[in-house]
């Protein structure tokens, strides 16, 4: 019962872990405005406006990895404070995105904007409308929020790997799994964010509205889940055959190529519809759907990359439990949902071309499987 109460009390926000999240947000949004970064133009938007964003999240991550490390050699700072705070961390951000999603339901109804990026489109629905958003790209003092959070949810990812690798290392349970787990997270973060433009090109910019569903996505899902890993092998130890390690290996380098390959390839196309793909001039269905590369395999082939990746996180944990595989498990449902979704707008936009498309390349995720 003791133990009941205290884990349910470490459910409850306390001061500290308000301050840990509110300096996070508030020097992320202060490094957004002030650093240096390359001003990349957003997609042409249904009224022909375009955002830009400026990509300086690289930076801004190393400059927080200096302050942060300034501050723990220093002894300002506690290398374990973020994973000592999990638990309080994980509720107090919930609760911010439950009333930012709020507010943004509420500035979304009573907007008069009528631009693309700001026009408010209410169904009536408060569930519909709180969970997927009213309006595309609202901005607070300056600040995309959509961009901003999922910088902030990303780099929120390391943060708290770092740190779970601190207690792990004082811990003395820090062994080759906990490595290859680390080693293949940081990979996989500071490459999104070095290309970070690429973002600006992907549906959840473009298209989807910010309401609950990607405020809760960027900064508590991505952050507090994808870790799930890390606190597993905190407290288990594996060992791995060299086999294993060597497959793991593999299957990371081959979704990271797919993925980063794929997303590469559709942003340039985007950018500029007639430069090479793997070293040919692109072919094109109806003038408008690129069906050269990775785009000619699959249909979602960059969602293949990203199963490929998220196996590698959970590889390192061994078979002994589900637990560590709850993320490639959960993201393999999420993409199939997309990918019909995905597939549903886009015979909508493109019909005739869409259906040319679908009997060139017909493979949705998994070459000669599905």
């Amino acid at each position: 019962m003791e133990f009941d109460k205290s884990l349910l009390d470490s459910f409850i926000p306390s001061l500290s872990s308000v301050v840990v999240l509110s300096s996070y947000l508030g020097y992320l949004a202060i490094a957004g405005l002030v650093l240096p970064g390359k001003a990349v133009p957003g997609a042409v938007l249904s009224d022909g406006s375009r955002l830009h964003y400026r990509c300086n999240g690289l930076l801004s991550l190393v400059l927080l990895l200096v302050l942060t490390g300034t501050g723990v050699y220093l002894g300002w700072i506690s290398p374990t404070v973020i994973a000592d705070k999990g638990i309080e961390l994980l509720s107090t951000t919930l609760l911010f995105s439950i009333l930012v999603s709020v507010i943004l339901y509420i500035a979304g109804t009573i907007s008069r904007h009528t631009s693309a990026s700001l026009k408010p489109h209410v169904t009536g629905k408060f569930i519909d409308d709180w969970w997927f958003g009213i309006q595309l790209n609202p901005h607070f003092m300056g600040i995309d929020l959509k961009f901003y959070f999922v910088r902030a949810g990303m780099m929120a990812w390391l943060f708290i790997n770092l740190s779970i690798l601190s207690k792990t290392y004082l811990a003395g349970t820090a062994n080759l799994s906990v490595f290859l787990y680390q080693l293949f997270c940081a990979i996989y973060v500071i490459d999104y964010f070095y290309h970070e433009e690429f973002m600006t090109s992907t549906w959840d910019i473009i298209a989807e509205r910010l309401g609950f569903m990607l405020v809760f996505g960027d900064l508590v899902f991505i952050p507090f889940t994808f870790s799930i890993q890390g606190w597993w092998l905190l407290k288990n130890q594996v060992e791995l055959p060299s086999a294993a390690i060597v497959a793991n290996c593999i299957i990371f380098i081959t979704g990271y190529l797919v993925f980063r390959g794929a997303n590469k390839q559709k942003h340039i196309f985007k950018k500029n519809p007639k430069a090479l793909i793997w070293g040919k001039p692109p072919k094109l269905v109806g003038g408008k759907l690129l069906a050269s590369g990775y785009w000619g395999v699959a249909r979602h082939c960059n969602y293949l990359g990203d199963l490929m990746l998220a196996l590698s996180f959970s590889l390192p944990c061994g078979a002994s439990s589900v637990i560590p595989y709850f993320y490639p498990i959960y993201l393999f449902i999420l993409l199939i949902w997309r990918e019909r979704r995905d597939e549903a707008r886009c015979w909508q936009k493109y019909k005739e071309i869409w259906a040319e498309y679908c009997k060139l390349v017909p493979w949705r995720i998994f070459p000669y499987v599905y």
